[in-house]
C-alpha cells in the first residue's frame, strides 16, 4: 500500500469517526441536560437500560430527514429523531426503537418512519420482538401530508406484525395524536409515572371545544391509562424500574408464534400445600383474594400481573408452572364478588386472544356470581363485550385448564372457559357450584307457592335452599354429566394442574378454515 493510500484509507475512516460522534449526541449536549432536567433519560442510554450489555447493533445512523421548508434544512441530525437496531434481552434477540425527543421533539418525519418500518420489517422476517420506547411530540407537522403517511406506514406493520410477533410499547413521554394509535395495536403499553402521558388532544384543543379543563397527567397520564381507560397494563415510577420489568415480561413469551415459550430446567411439582382447603370461607357471602390461590401454585408464587388497576374484578397475568410459562385468569371475589362486567370481559378476552397467538398455556379460576346486572352495563353493550371473552375461550387453541373454586353461575359459567367452550381440563375443589344462578335466587323462582303456604316459610325455604343445593348446586352434578372432569383436593391443585398441563403439551386443536373470525368488537 503507498503513502497516498494510506492517507486516503485514513482520512474516510476520520470522517466515519466524526460522523459516528455526531450521531451519537442527537440533538447536541444543550437539548440532552434539558432532557436530564425533565427526569428522563435520552434514547440510547434507555437503550443500554433495556439491552444486555454489549449487544446492541444500531441500524441506519446516518439517515436524515429531506424536509427543507419552514427552516427544516438548516436542522439536520444524523439519525433523525429515532435511534434504531437490534441487540438480545437475557440472550434472546429483540429489535428495538427509542424516539430521540433531543432531535426536533421527537417528531416523526417520513425518515424517522422509514427507519421504524425497515426495523419491523426485519423482525418480521426474524421472527423476534419489537419494542417501541415513546418520546414524542407526534407527527413533524412541517412536512405535511408526509408526517400523516409516516404514521399509516407504522400503523400498518403493527397490524401485519399483530400475533406473529410480540410488540411492546413503552410511554416514556408524550404520544399524542395519531403516536397513540401505533401503542394502542401492540401487546402490551408500559407507562412511566409522570412523564409519559397519552391523549388524542391535548387540553388545550378540549378546553376549546368542549369548555373542559383539564391538566396534561390528568388526561393522559400513567394512573388514568391504567385505571380507568384501560390503554395502559403497566405503569412505574421511574424509567429503570419500567426497563426492567420489561425484560421480565418478555421472559415469559416466545420470541414469535412459530416457537414455544422458554422453559426454565429443573423445577419440580412441589408438595401439598394444606392451606389451600380453607381459602374459600364457609359463609358464602365472605369474600377473598384469589391472588392467594394463585401465589400458591404458581413456580415461587412468582405472579407478573398485567392491568393489575384495571377491571380489578378480573385477574390476569404470568406465571410459571414446573418451569413452563403460562397466562392465568381469575375472577377476584375480592372485587364485585368477581362478577363480568364490561371492562373485565374486554381485559379478559384480548388476554386470552395474546396467549392463544404466542402458544402459551392458559389457567383459569373461576368464582364467578354471573354478569353484571343494571341499565348501566346494558346500555354500554355488555352483551357485546362479554361475548367477546366467550369468543376468544372457544377460538383459542392452546391448552386451557381451569379450576372452579367456589361459583360458577349462568352464562358466566359458559364463558370461563368451560367445557362447552373447548377447555380440555376443567377441576373443581368441593367447594365449587354449578348452576343456572345461585340457590336462593332459583328456589325463590321455582317453589315460590310452597314457601308461601308453608306454616314457617323461613324453615320451608332454608330446607329447599339445602336440597336445591344437594341436587342441583354441587361440583358431583357437573362431574356426572363429564363437565367436570374431577373434583379434587385444594391441596393438590398445583401438582394436579402441572400434570395436566404435561399432559396437555403436544395438544393439537384447529379452528374451521377461514380469513378470520368475526368477534364482536
Amino acid at each position: 500500500m503507498t503513502t497516498n493510500q494510506k492517507a486516503t484509507g485514513g482520512k474516510a475512516l476520520d470522517r466515519l469517526q466524526e460522523l459516528q460522534k455526531r450521531s451519537l449526541v442527537g440533538g447536541g449536549q444543550a437539548r440532552i441536560e434539558a432532557q436530564h432536567k425533565r427526569g428522563k433519560q435520552t434514547a440510547r442510554e434507555r437503550i443500554a437500560k433495556l439491552i444486555d450489555e454489549g449487544t446492541f447493533q444500531e441500524l441506519d445512523p446516518f439517515v436524515q430527514h429531506r424536509a427543507t421548508d419552514f427552516g427544516l434544512a438548516d436542522q439536520k441530525f444524523l439519525g433523525d429523531a429515532v435511534v434504531t437496531g437490534y441487540g438480545k434481552i437475557n440472550g434472546r434477540p429483540v429489535f428495538v426503537f427509542s424516539q430521540d425527543f433531543t432531535v426536533l421533539g421527537g417528531s416523526v418525519s417520513e425518515a424517522v418512519s422509514q427507519k421504524i418500518c425497515k426495523l419491523m420489517d426485519l423482525a418480521m422476517k426474524t421472527g423476534a420482538p419489537v419494542i417501541g420506547l415513546n418520546d414524542s411530540g407526534g407527527a413533524r407537522i412541517q412536512e405535511g401530508v408526509l408526517g400523516l403517511a409516516a404514521y399509516g406506514e407504522i400503523f400498518t406493520r403493527n397490524t401485519l406484525a399483530s400475533g406473529v410477533i410480540p410488540q411492546i410499547s413503552v410511554i416514556m413521554g408524550p404520544a399524542a395524536g395519531g403516536a397513540v394509535y401505533s401503542p394502542a395495536i401492540t401487546d402490551f403499553v408500559f407507562m412511566v409515572q409522570g412523564t409519559g402521558q397519552m391523549y388524542i388532544t391535548g387540553p388545550d384543543v378540549i378546553k376549546a371545544v368542549t369548555g373542559e379543563e383539564v391538566t396534561h397527567e390528568e388526561l393522559g397520564g400513567a394512573d388514568t391509562h391504567t385505571s380507568k381507560s384501560g390503554v395502559a397494563h403497566f405503569a412505574y415510577a421511574n424509567e429503570e424500574d419500567c426497563l426492567a420489568e420489561v425484560r421480565r415480561l418478555l421472559s415469559f413469551m416466545p420470541s414469535n408464534n412459530l416457537e414455544d415459550p422458554p422453559l426454565t430446567e429443573g423445577v419440580d411439582a412441589g408438595s401439598s400445600d394444606g392451606s389451600l382447603r380453607t381459602l374459600v370461607p364457609e359463609d358464602p357471602m365472605k369474600s377473598y383474594s384469589i391472588k392467594d390461590a394463585i401465589a400458591k401454585v404458581v413456580d415461587d408464587g412468582d405472579f407478573m400481573e398485567v392491568h393489575e388497576r384495571f377491571a380489578p374484578n378480573i385477574v390476569v397475568g404470568f406465571a410459571r408452572l414446573g418451569g413452563k410459562p403460562i397466562g392465568i385468569v381469575a375472577n377476584q371475589p375480592e372485587h364485585l364478588a368477581g362478577v363480568l362486567d364490561i371492562d373485565a370481559s374486554v381485559k379478559a378476552a384480548r388476554f386470552v386472544r395474546f396467549c392463544d397467538c404466542f402458544n402459551i398455556p392458559i389457567l383459569t379460576f373461576i368464582d364467578v356470581p354471573g354478569f353484571m346486572p343494571g341499565t348501566e352495563q346494558e346500555f354500554r353493550g355488555i352483551i357485546r363485550h362479554g361475548a367477546k371473552l366467550l369468543y376468544a375461550y372457544a377460538e383459542a387453541t392452546v391448552p386451557k385448564v381451569s379450576v372452579l373454586t367456589r361459583k360458577a353461575y349462568g352464562g358466566a359459567y359458559l364463558v370461563m372457559s368451560s367445557k362447552h367452550l373447548r377447555g380440555d381440563i376443567n377441576f373443581s375443589w368441593p367447594t365449587g357450584e354449578v348452576a343456572v344462578m345461585g340457590a336462593d335466587g332459583a328456589v325463590n323462582i321455582i317453589y315460590r307457592e310452597a314457601i308461601a303456604k308453608a306454616a314457617d316459610q323461613a324453615k320451608e325455604r332454608a330446607r329447599l335452599i339445602a336440597d336445591y343445593k344437594e341436587k342441583f348446586a354441587n361440583p358431583y352434578v357437573a362431574a356426572g354429566y363429564g363437565f367436570i372432569d374431577d373434583v379434587i383436593d385444594p391441596a393438590e391443585t398445583r401438582q394436579r394442574v402441572i400434570a395436566a398441563f404435561a399432559m396437555l403439551q403436544n395438544k393439537r386443536d384447529t379452528v374451521p378454515a377461514k380469513k378470520h373470525g368475526n368477534i364482536p368488537l
